[in-house]
C-alpha cells in the first residue's frame, strides 16, 4: 500500500513512523514533512500543503490511505475534498472539525447535548468581555475562538491577566488566530470566557468511524513552558502514557458521559464524526471529569508516547476505522509506559527562533526515538524551523526510568537557545 500522512510536526512523524512498520506498506509519504521525516529512509516528504493540489497528487500516485495529522487541513476541508473524489481518508469533515476550530461551536454543542463542561460566555465586544471579567473575578479562563496552534488559552489567575488576554485576543490578535466566519462571512475575533476548573488534566483520545468508538491509551500533557507548571501556556512541553489519574472508573465515566454523547450528538445534529477525537478532561478530586476542550486530531506531544506503546498494526487500525469496522478491532498495547520530552527553540512560545543547527541527534532505537517537529533539512544539516523542535520519546519499565533515559538522550542533543522542562512525568512518579 501507498499511504499519505498530512502534516509536518512531531505527531505526523510519529504516525508515519508507526505506519511504516506495517508489512502492508510499500511507501509512506509525509506532506510536507520535516527534517526528521527527511532523514528516515522509510519515509518520503512531499512539499505540498494546498488541499486541492494534495488531492490531485494523491490521485496521481494512487494513494490508498490518507491520515490527517494537524487541525488546519481539517478546518480547510481536506477530508471533504478527498472523499468527494472517492479517496480513503481518516479524519473529520470540515463541519465536524468545528468541534476544534470554533470554541464557541464546541461549547454550544456540549451545552446542547448535556456534556459536562465549564460554565461559559462568548464575546466579540471587548467592552462586554471586560465587564464580564469584572463581574466574575479571577481565576478565570480566556480562550481565543479559532485555531491558535495550542496557544490560544490563557488561564488568568488575576483579573489583570484576564483583561490583558481580552485585549490581546480581541484587539491585537498577536497569536495569528484563524478566526471563524461571522454571520456576514467575515472573520470575527471572538473569545470564550469560562470558569476555572480545579483538578488534574488528562488527554482522552479515541478513534471514531461515525458510530463505533475505540479508546487509545490514556496520556497526560504538560502545557506550561517551565518546571512546576509555571510560565506561559504552550502547545505542549512533554507527555507520558498511561495517565494514572485516568482510573478504570474515570475511563468509564469519560466514555459514558463525554465521548459517546458527543458521537451521538454529532450524528443527531447531522454531522457524523469520523477521525481521532481528543477530549481534554479536567478530573476533580472526586474523579468527576469535565470537558475542557475537544480537538479533532491526536494531541502533540501525546501521539509520540502513544505510538511508542501501540503494538497493533496502525495500517490495519486505519483501514478498519475508514470502513466503519472499529467494532471488530481490539488494540494491543505495550505494558511499559512511554514518556516524551519536548525540546523547544529559543524564544518559544511567542517568538521562536529559526535556523539554529541541531547536533548530536542519535540513531533511532525501538525503545528510544527522537521525533522531529520544527526542523528542516538545509545543506546537509538539520536546523530548527519552528517552536517545538524535537520530542525525545522513550519506552521503559517505569515512568521514572523512561524519564531518566529521555533526559540522558536530550543531554546529548544541542542547538543554541534550546529549552526544555526537567520534570516531565512528575505527576505519574508522585502518584
Amino acid at each position: 500500500m501507498k499511504v499519505l500522512v498530512i502534516g509536518g510536526g512531531g505527531r505526523e512523524h510519529a504516525l508515519a513512523w508507526k505506519l511504516s512498520q506495517s508489512e502492508r506498506i510499500q511507501k509512506v509519504y509525509v506532506a510536507p514533512g520535516n527534517g526528521g521525516t527527511a532523514r528516515d529512509p522509510n519515509l518520503v516528504d512531499v512539499p505540498i500543503t494546498d488541499v486541492k493540489a494534495l488531492r490531485v497528487w494523491a490521485q496521481q500516485e494512487k494513494i490508498e490511505l490518507t491520515v490527517v495529522g494537524p487541525e488546519a487541513p481539517l478546518a480547510a476541508g481536506v477530508v471533504d475534498e478527498f472523499r468527494a473524489h472517492g479517496m480513503r481518508i481518516f479524519g473529520p469533515t470540515q463541519a465536524a472539525a468545528q468541534l476544534e476550530s470554533s470554541k464557541a461551536f464546541s461549547k454550544a454543542f456540549m451545552h446542547r447535548h448535556g456534556i459536562p463542561t465549564a460554565v461559559y460566555e462568548t464575546f466579540t465586544d471587548p467592552v462586554q468581555a471586560h465587564a464580564y471579567i469584572d463581574k466574575m473575578g479571577a481565576p478565570i479562563v480566556v480562550k481565543a475562538d479559532g485555531l491558535a496552534a495550542g496557544k490560544g488559552v490563557v488561564v488568568a489567575m488575576t483579573a489583570a491577566e484576564a483583561h490583558e488576554a481580552i485585549d490581546f485576543m480581541l484587539l491585537d490578535n498577536q497569536l495569528g488566530v484563524v478566526h471563524n466566519a461571522g454571520a456576514d462571512g467575515a472573520a470575527v475575533p471572538r473569545v470564550v470566557i469560562e470558569e476555572f476548573l480545579q483538578g488534574e488534566e488528562a488527554s482522552f483520545i479515541v478513534l471514531c468511524d461515525g458510530q463505533n468508538v475505540v479508546a487509545l491509551a490514556t496520556s497526560q500533557d504538560h502545557k506550561r513552558l517551565l518546571d512546576h507548571d509555571e510560565g506561559p501556556n504552550t502547545g505542549g512541553m512533554g507527555a507520558y502514557s498511561p495517565a494514572p489519574v485516568v482510573t478504570a472508573q474515570v475511563h468509564a465515566r469519560a466514555m459514558r458521559e463525554v465521548i459517546m454523547p458527543s458521537i451521538k450528538g454529532m450524528e443527531k445534529d447531522g454531522i457524523p464524526y469520523t477521525g481521532f477525537l481528543y477530549a481534554g478532561l479536567m478530573i476533580d478530586a472526586q474523579g468527576m471529569p469535565k470537558t475542557l476542550e475537544f480537538n479533532c486530531r491526536m494531541g502533540d506531544p501525546e501521539t509520540q508516547p502513544i505510538m511508542m506503546r501501540l503494538k497493533t498494526d496502525l495500517v490495519e487500525v486505519m483501514l478498519a476505522a475508514t470502513s466503519g469496522k472499529l467494532d471488530t478491532l481490539e488494540l494491543e498495547w505495550d505494558r511499559r509506559p512511554a514518556l516524551g520530552v519536548v525540546m523547544a527553540a529559543a524564544g518559544y512560545p511567542m517568538n521562536p527562533r529559526k535556523g539554529d543547527v541541531i547536533t548530536g541527534l542519535p540513531k533511532d532505537e525501538p525503545d528510544a526515538m527522537v521525533f522531529h517537529a520544527g526542523t528542516a533539512a538545509v545543506n546537509g544539516q538539520t536546523v530548527t524551523s519552528g517552536g517545538r523542535v524535537l520530542c525525545v520519546t522513550v519506552l521503559a519499565d517505569s515512568v521514572k526510568q523512561a524519564q531518566q533515559k529521555a533526559y540522558e538522550v536530550a543531554k546529548g542533543i544541542h542547538f543554541d537557545g534550546q529549552q526544555y522542562r526537567k520534570d516531565i512525568g512528575y505527576r505519574a512518579i508522585k502518584s
